[in-house]
């Protein structure tokens, strides 16, 4: 519910509404709630309850910079030493012509393409590197998962994707570079957008929210 934007950014949530949607006590409520501060999902206050997370665009920014240094990193590394063979498997996953009505499923094109840079820099040779990149998805997945909006973004992805692992094929370090920069840069672009109109929905909703039950 986070991850797709049901909860806005700010709200409030409490362990007797949760546990009541669920249908479950307040105690595996209290647990998740927990497990998800530790992933920074959400905000628990002494005395005043859990909120979910804030989205700070220009946090953000900087997380999507240090996401650009380490897949330019990843991807001439895998450039390197990846095997033709996981490249072709790849490529194969994200052949535009598998790109099908339907055959999108958002939730699941979702998952797969944040493995599709996980796997990239764990077939880098540097296996610091892959944690690291895991680390950052963590902090940015919210805006990130937004900006999967339509039929196009992900068809986009995939030739995105396609064509990156094409340029590895032929160990193309800097075509398969500047293909990655610009992935990401449209990745960012789109997501901060969403994101921006999301926020916009969330606190136009919430109000109403506020005035029905005044």
């Amino acid at each position: 519910m986070i991850l797709e934007a049901e909860l806005a950014p700010g709200a409030r949530v409490t362990e007797n509404e949760l546990a009541t949607q669920f249908g479950v006590s307040r105690t595996p409520i209290r647990e998740a709630l927990q497990r998800l501060e530790v992933e920074g999902l959400l905000e628990i206050r002494a005395k005043q309850g859990c909120f979910i997370r804030s989205v700070n665009m220009e946090e953000i920014d900087n997380y999507y910079s240090v996401r650009t240094a380490l897949e330019i990193m990843a991807t001439e590394l895998a450039c390197q030493n990846m095997p033709g063979e996981k490249l072709m498997k790849l490529a194969e996953i994200w052949n535009p012509e598998y790109c099908t009505r339907d055959a999108i499923e958002i939730a699941k094109v979702k998952n797969a393409e944040e493995n599709f840079h996980v796997t990239l820099a764990e077939h880098s040779g540097n296996p610091v590197l892959a944690d690291y990149l895991r680390d950052v998805n963590d902090h940015i997945r919210v805006v990130r998962r937004l900006g999967f909006l339509d039929e196009k973004t992900i068809e986009e992805t995939y030739k995105d994707h396609y064509n990156i692992c094409q340029k590895l094929l032929e160990r193309d370090g800097n075509g398969a570079r500047l293909a990655m920069i610009e992935h990401i840069r449209k990745s960012q672009v789109m997501a901060r957008n969403v994101t921006l109109i999301q926020l916009q929905e969330n606190g136009a909703s919430q109000k109403r929210k506020v005035r029905r039950e005044l």
